[in-house]
């Protein structure tokens, strides 16, 4: 039987499963219950007290920074143990959440054994007495989704080009008189997938990648990095929907990855349609 009680806050409503998922099998006397953005944490946490926070940085509404420094002026939350889980990995945003009050700070992309690893961190000898006393130990998840499925988006570097090849979409640059191919960086826990742009909608992105590359797992959670403007880039959460061959042969050079979008921030959308209308315009 849980004895602890978790709040899982992000807006994507798959990030909130894997989350909970890795906690309920992990911990299982950790309760989890989850939210759709700050605000919404905010009202659960004004009704419940929980003995621990697992929040997403960027969310409409209310971001998981504002959430923090709210809780830290209520007098039950004030040793709550808070993990924000998020792709600002710079040092500015590190010392602007440790100034909020911020437990532990996880960037994304991260396995199941990275976040076990903070919460046993922040819950310490609390977490151990439940476990003890509920005769369970620190399980071994084998979930539907396989651990290498793994939780989001990590700061860009810079992509590396990869050869065109004929057929694949371009955009058309700004400052030149010919195409160039729209690059993406596809991320997951353990590899970084370098690509071309095929297609892309609101809803998901079809890539082309040389298969010499690391490919991931069906269901595996990614980011696709996309520079939407010059310097701006839009870290855009998702889930490995489909491989493919691009030829009908079994030693096609290149590979077909459609990525589907989880993120529900309006700020991440907008960036996006601008991407896709500046696409279409250079297909």
């Amino acid at each position: 039987m849980a004895t602890l009680k978790a709040l899982v806050v992000d807006d994507a409503s798959f990030v909130r499963d894997l989350v909970k998922r890795t906690v309920r099998q992990r911990f299982p006397v950790i309760e989890t219950t989850d939210a759709q953005n700050g605000r919404r944490a905010q009202s659960l946490m004004s009704r419940t007290v929980f003995d621990l926070i697992l929040c997403d940085w960027e969310m409409p509404e209310m971001s998981g920074l504002e959430l923090l420094r709210w809780m830290r002026q209520q007098p039950q939350y004030e040793k709550v143990p808070f993990i924000m889980i998020t792709s600002r990995g710079d040092k500015d945003h590190v010392v602007e959440a440790v100034q909020g009050g911020v437990s532990e700070y996880l960037g994304k992309p991260f396995s199941p054994e990275g976040l076990s690893n903070k919460i046993i961190k922040v819950m310490g000898r609390r977490l151990k007495d439940a476990m003890d006393r509920s005769g369970k130990t620190m399980g071994g998840p084998a979930d539907a989704f396989r651990e290498s499925a793994t939780l989001l988006t990590q700061k860009r570097e810079p992509a590396s080009p990869v050869p065109a090849r004929p057929g694949v979409s371009s955009a058309t640059s700004a400052n030149a008189g010919r195409p160039t191919l729209s690059v993406a960086s596809v991320r997951f826990a353990d590899s970084t997938l370098r690509s071309v742009v095929k297609d892309i909608t609101l809803t998901e992105v079809r890539v082309i990648a040389k298969r010499d590359q690391q490919f991931p797992g069906i269901l595996d959670q990614a980011v696709v990095d996309i520079e939407v403007a010059e310097g701006q880039v839009a870290r855009l959460n998702g889930y490995v929907h489909q491989l493919q061959a691009v030829d009908k042969r079994q030693d096609t050079d290149f590979v077909s990855v459609t990525i589907r979008f989880v993120d529900e921030d309006p700020n991440k959308l907008e960036d996006l349609s601008r991407f896709i209308a500046r696409f279409r315009a250079g297909s």
